[in-house]
């Protein structure tokens, strides 16, 4: 569902700009594959395992939030479809 005051590219580019520049050194490498959520207006952001637990959390502390997902160590949060040559057996 789209945010009501910011468009998906706006969240997107805050969203990265505040995770290379404030939240990366905090969360790398001790936790590579999970999921950070971050509130793109105040920079507070939560750590977890699963992508929607990890959001809903962050809803329950300000549900008007413009959130940010993005996996520690990973160029993408998640994949669609197709798969890689070097993972396939």
């Amino acid at each position: 569902m789209p945010h009501p005051i910011y468009a998906s590219e706006e969240i997107a580019r805050r969203g990265q700009m505040l995770y290379d520049e404030n939240i990366r050194p905090f969360v790398e490498p001790a936790n590579i594959g999970k999921y950070v959520v971050i509130d793109i207006e105040t920079g507070q952001y939560e750590v977890g395992d699963e992508q929607l637990a990890t959001a809903e959390c962050a809803l329950d502390k300000r549900p008007e939030a413009a959130l940010y997902l993005v996996r520690v160590g990973y160029p993408t949060a998640a994949r669609i479809g197709g798969w890689s040559s070097a993972t396939a057996h």
